[in-house]
């Protein structure tokens, strides 16, 4: 065997296994960058719900981890939770236009599903329920759709549109 054939039977081996051994590598770390990615937009949500939380606190007075509504709040009480649940708002349709999909593999529905428990947490709140029409104009169609979904199912009701 000459140079000329080693070199050619060493294209024909570089062709046969090296490329679609490459190809594959290369699909394999793009899907580890896309879980990565996944992973890292998650983390940011989930820091964006602390750093919510951390608002919650601030405000203790207005009772917003108690399972029932601030009895008889003042109106700069009333002003106060509204923002806050804007911003709660705001959070969570952050939260559905990234991470919820119709189709979702175990880890995107294991994250979705920390999502879902919060919403239903705050959808069982009087106070929370109770601004849902105001606090979702303008926001995605998709994502109105979903929370007032889940709102009547907690509540058994359906949530009623802002006048």
């Amino acid at each position: 065997m000459d140079l000329k054939d080693t070199f050619e039977f060493a294209s024909y081996v570089v062709t046969v296994i090296g490329l679609p051994f490459a190809v594959w590598v290369f699909f394999i770390e793009q899907r580890k960058e896309r879980e990565n990615e996944e992973e890292e937009a998650y983390q940011h949500l989930s820091d964006a719900y602390n750093d919510f939380l951390q608002t919650v606190l601030a405000h203790a007075d207005l009772q917003l981890r108690t399972n029932a509504a601030l009895p008889n709040p003042t109106p700069e009480q009333n002003e106060r939770m509204l923002v806050i649940f804007d911003m709660l708002i705001s959070l969570f349709e952050r939260a559905y236009l990234v991470a919820h999909k119709e189709h979702m593999t175990p880890t995107e529905q294991r994250r979705w599903n920390s999502w879902d428990d919060y919403m239903r947490e705050w959808c069982r709140r009087d106070d929370f329920y109770n601004a849902l029409p105001l606090l979702l104009r303008g926001e995605d169609p998709e994502f109105q759709h979903y929370i007032k979904r889940v709102a009547q199912e907690e509540r058994g009701s359906p949530v009623l549109t802002a006048s």
